[in-house]
């Protein structure tokens, strides 16, 4: 086999792990040179040890002109580790759904990258195979007892559990299974979703443990009987063998960034869809290995940073000490009306109308209790005069602005950016707030997270869909937290409503059950939870040599 590309830049990751973190050998599952899987015997180690500072990495609503806040978290990580704090990046992992379709890869970019990139983008340690491999077990396990006599008495149109492909395939929503004669099953409709979308990706994230990964299981609601009793994964027999399946891939990842920072890549839920933050136990391993953690949330902080807070920090007791808040120019210049193609040409009056956007996202973190940071994060093309109306805005609202040149420089490019977090972490962290309380019905959960966070005049569904919510409440799961589908361009449902939209009404289309990662997902809008490929996918860029170098991957 060729030596990889990137190789030369690369420390072994035994030698990362031994000298940057202090893990031996013995607890380390490397996957060729570069990568590992952390023992659960390490992380279970590491619980007595105090936890770092936790630093949340989020960014405005996301745009066809870039962000970067993948890009940001690497070099901000960098960054402390230049100025001599000892840092650990805590990420998703990559999906293939968006390497082959639109949004690309999610190792950063430039500079500020992960490496090696191109097997971190691909199959990486196989996590996310066997998050299918186990998903779909358990819809073949159902369909193989409604075969053999449906003991279980399983209403075949209220079947909830559907099969998961990690792709975007717009083929796959809605389908028919059990076709071609009785040898072949029980005809009935179902359809796919990508792997991101499964709650065993969620389960996965969020869980304890082996022995609370398997007590989640259990609990997952994959039908109903014909008297509207739920049917649990439990009761197919199903727990041990999908257990098995994950028992390698709730260990987190081990990879490092070009400037050999250390980097738990750890599962990945998209925000849109899902509940869009990497595992709890990545996190936790982080804040035990480094003196500051430095993680993020997907997509905008309407998504990504809500449901962080939300769902993961009131599920774990995680609490973060700063958040950094990731805005372009360019990027900003769109939210205030400009097309892709003009961004990059001087223009203060569209940077004027699209920073509501920004200063909307702000003030959501402030209303979290959390201190904020702006990272500009630099395009050459930004000038004096639009970074200067930026530091001036962002200035009066009192929080601290940075533009981070991480991208062209690395690490070098984050130290002022890294001390502005290092001073807004202070010692530690704030109080959180919470968008709702516990005890606040589903219902109020989803019109608080409207309203408070989106800027809604309120929420609708149709008749059918309150009396699922309704129903779900009265059977016990209204002290749960609700996770938001909708669109990621907009605090709105309409993806081509810009900046800060606000007096809308965000309609819920449909509610789901994830009764093993314990929230109740709202679907709002038109989000699909099966993406579909653009017109012109990513994959027609993709390419392998010769030598076995794999390019186009971005």
């Amino acid at each position: 086999m060729p030596a990889h590309p990137a190789a030369p830049a690369l420390r072994r990751v035994t030698d990362l792990a031994r000298d940057r973190l202090d893990v031996a050998d013995e607890d380390l599952s490397p996957y060729g040179h570069f990568k590992a899987k952390l023992s659960t015997r390490l992380v279970e180690s590491l619980r007595a040890k105090p936890d770092g500072r936790l630093i949340l990495v989020t960014a405005i609503s996301p745009t066809p002109a870039g962000e970067g806040k993948t890009t940001t978290t690497i070099g901000l990580a960098d960054g402390l580790n230049r100025i001599g704090r000892r840092a650990v990046i805590a990420l998703r992992e990559p999906s293939l759904g968006p390497v082959f379709g639109m949004k690309g890869g999610a190792t950063g970019g430039g500079r500020a990258m992960l490496a090696p990139m191109d097997e971190i983008n691909l199959h990486f340690t196989g996590d996310f195979g066997a998050i299918a491999l186990a998903h779909n077990l358990l819809a073949a396990l159902i369909d193989n007892h409604v075969h053999h006599g449906n003991a279980l008495g399983f209403d075949l149109r209220r079947i909830a559990w559907r099969r998961v492909v990690d792709m975007n395939d717009r083929a796959l929503r809605d389908i028919v299974v059990g076709l071609g004669g009785t040898a072949n099953g029980v005809p009935r409709e179902t359809g796919f979703d990508i792997v991101v979308a499964s709650e065993i990706m969620a389960i996965l994230c969020l869980a304890d443990g082996l022995a609370d990964l398997k007590a989640r299981l259990a609990e997952i609601v994959v039908g109903h009987r014909g008297d509207g009793a739920p049917i649990r994964a439990r009761e197919l027999g199903a727990v041990g063998a999908m257990a098995a399946l994950l028992r390698d891939a709730i260990q987190p990842n081990l990879v490092q960034s070009l400037e050999g920072t250390p980097a738990l890549v750890h599962l990945g839920p998209f925000a849109n869809i899902a509940h869009g933050c990497n595992s709890v136990i990545a996190t936790r391993t982080a804040l035990k290995l480094g003196e500051y953690a430095v993680t993020e949330a997907g997509f905008g902080a309407d998504l990504g940073a809500e449901k962080f807070v939300d769902i993961k920090c009131r599920a774990s007791g995680l609490r973060p000490s700063a958040a950094v808040v990731v805005a372009t120019v360019r990027a900003l210049k769109f939210h205030g009306g400009v097309e892709v193609k003009d961004v990059e040409r001087e223009d203060l009056a569209a940077l004027e109308r699209g920073l509501p956007n920004l200063e909307r996202h702000l003030r959501n973190l402030k209303a979290f209790g959390l201190p904020c940071v702006v990272a500009i994060n630099h395009r050459a093309h930004d000038t004096a005069a639009e970074l200067e109306l930026l530091a001036r805005r962002v200035g009066a609202l009192g929080v601290p602005v940075e533009v981070g040149r991480h991208y062209a420089d690395g690490g070098a490019g984050a130290e002022s950016l890294a001390r502005a977090v290092v001073a807004a972490a202070g010692s530690g962290p704030a109080p959180l707030r919470f968008t709702y309380e516990d005890d606040t019905p589903l219902w109020d959960k989803m019109a608080a997270i409207a309203t408070k966070v989106y800027g809604a005049a309120g929420i609708e569904a149709d008749a059918k869909v309150r009396a699922q919510v309704e129903r779900l409440q009265a059977d016990g799961y209204g002290r749960w937290p609700v996770c938001v589908a909708k669109t990621q361009y907009s605090f709105s449902t309409d993806p081509t409503l810009r900046g800060a939209p606000s007096g809308h009404v965000v309609r819920v289309r449909e509610v789901r059950l994830a009764a093993g990662a314990r929230f109740v997902v709202m679907i709002c809008g038109d989000v699909m939870t099966m993406p579909g490929l653009p017109k012109v996918p990513a994959a027609h860029a993709i390419d392998v040599d010769d030598d076995g170098r794999i390019t186009g991957l971005f």
